[in-house]
């Protein structure tokens, strides 16, 4: 059953209510639109202050909303990301649904050009991390459909974070054709594509959102506009723009790319990455907590004379889900998994080479003890560098359980290195009771 609201305040039908399943105290009212209200909200277990997100039921399905609602709540536990806002939880009463999210206190990034136009090397920051997050969505078949300034917030750090995934759309949404087709957005802000409601790519459809908000950055005003919404749609169609004189000779070349009104040949994400002007002052990408963590630690692994743990029946049950050791990785449906563990007869050294052998392939960096190894990733991938740490358990001197975590980085770049490196190499080291070994699958898709 979904939580309700606490009875010390009611469900928000006869007044707002103050107490949210005995968890959140709701404040002041943050701001309002159509079908929702923000309110400011204290998780009382942690002290911490959220957003709080409050839809009516009976508004959102009077006006078939709540297909919607429910495509915004599964996006949003998708999309974990530094420049997307986070969603804490949902809770529901018969009347309302409650999203409690991060609470984003430095306001829309469309107030900041109200004020003018940005400095190149500020709105490249914003750029940036804005392109940071949509290429992640879209890595995990997610497409937001209506970018505009509106819906990027600021945090107190000044960092840009993507919000409002209400009109945003899966990539099982497609068509037959491999196109999605419903047309939404925000007119000044809509690819041309979506507008000849002929089929469109979603990916190809943000980034030429993100060219208009670059544009609208750099000049302080939007690049197709006219009173007359047909006559804009028309200059949109032929990507009829002008680039003001202060434009850079990088931006004006970018920006061209980005409103290619030919989806065929407008600019990828990886190009806009790899352009000059993108490229031109990278921040350096924040290091997680994990990772901090992970360099602190590293010196743990100089420790030679470490011998391998020994575990007794408890440790072993609680080290995997059930009993039975044997599966190489028992893998959950449905959610992202950041650990495995297999048994091996083999000795700790020869579990220590193997992982060798395979950072030795994929060209990572590796720390080692006798009892632990950790590889660390050269290259960033999209939440920085990807980092496994495996230790070793002596359940008997010649039998032992290996545990492997995902220390830092992304959990689904995390999923594939496992399936297309980690798994195929450690095949042939995973102990298997005669009966396991008759029936035991180690593919992907078992």
């Amino acid at each position: 059953m979904a939580p309700g609201v606490d009875g010390n305040g009611g469900d928000g039908d006869g007044g707002r209510p103050t107490l949210l399943h005995g968890k959140y105290e709701l404040g002041r009212l943050l701001g309002h639109g159509t079908f929702a209200k923000v309110y400011l909200a204290r998780n009382l277990q942690t002290g911490k202050s959220v957003a709080m997100k409050v839809v009516g039921k009976e508004k959102v399905i009077k006006v078939g909303m709540m297909e919607q609602i429910k495509r915004e709540i599964s996006v949003m536990k998708m999309v974990e990301h530094r420049n997307i806002v986070e969603l804490h939880e949902v809770m529901a009463s018969k009347s309302k649904i409650y999203f409690a999210m991060e609470l984003v206190k430095g306001g829309e990034l469309f107030n900041k050009i109200a004020k003018g136009r940005l400095r190149e090397d500020v709105a490249r920051v914003y750029f940036q991390q804005l392109i940071s997050a949509i290429d992640f969505c879209h890595s995990r078949g997610v497409y937001h459909r209506d970018l505009k300034p509106e819906n990027l917030l600021l945090d107190e750090e000044g960092n840009l974070k993507v919000t409002d995934f209400g009109l945003s759309a899966f990539s099982n949404h497609l068509k037959h054709d491999g196109l999605l087709h419903t047309t939404c957005g925000t007119p000044a802000y809509v690819a041309p594509e979506v507008i000849g409601k002929k089929g469109y790519d979603g990916a190809k459809a943000d980034i030429w959102s993100c060219g208009v908000i670059l544009y609208v950055l750099l000049a302080g005003f939007l690049p197709f506009q006219d009173d007359n919404i047909v006559a804009m749609y028309r200059k949109i169609y032929r990507g009829d723009f002008k680039c003001p004189p202060w434009f850079s000779s990088e931006a004006r070349r970018l920006i061209t790319k980005l409103l290619d009104p030919n989806p065929n040949t407008r600019i990828t994400i990886s190009k806009i990455m790899e352009s000059s002007w993108f490229k031109k002052s990278v921040p350096k990408p924040v290091k997680s907590k994990q990772e901090t963590e992970s360099i602190e630690d590293d010196n743990s692994y100089s420790d030679k004379s470490k011998q391998p743990e020994t575990l007794n029946a408890f440790h072993i049950i609680s080290l995997s889900e059930g009993f039975d050791l044997s599966p190489l990785f028992e893998e959950k449906k449905r959610e992202e998994k950041e650990e495995l563990i297999f048994a091996t007869t083999r000795p700790a050294s020869s579990v220590i080479s193997r992982f060798e052998e395979v950072a030795k392939a994929v060209k990572f960096n590796v720390k080692k003890s006798e009892s632990r190894v950790r590889l660390q990733g050269q290259e960033s991938g999209r939440k920085g560098k990807l980092a496994i740490n495996a230790e070793i358990f002596a359940v008997t001197p010649s039998f032992l359980v290996v545990e492997v975590k995902k220390d830092s980085g992304d959990t689904l770049e995390y999923n594939q290195f496992c399936s297309k490196e980690l798994r195929p190499a450690l095949k042939d080291i995973v102990w298997m009771s005669a009966t396991e070994n008759s029936n035991l699958c180690l593919k992907q898709d078992c």
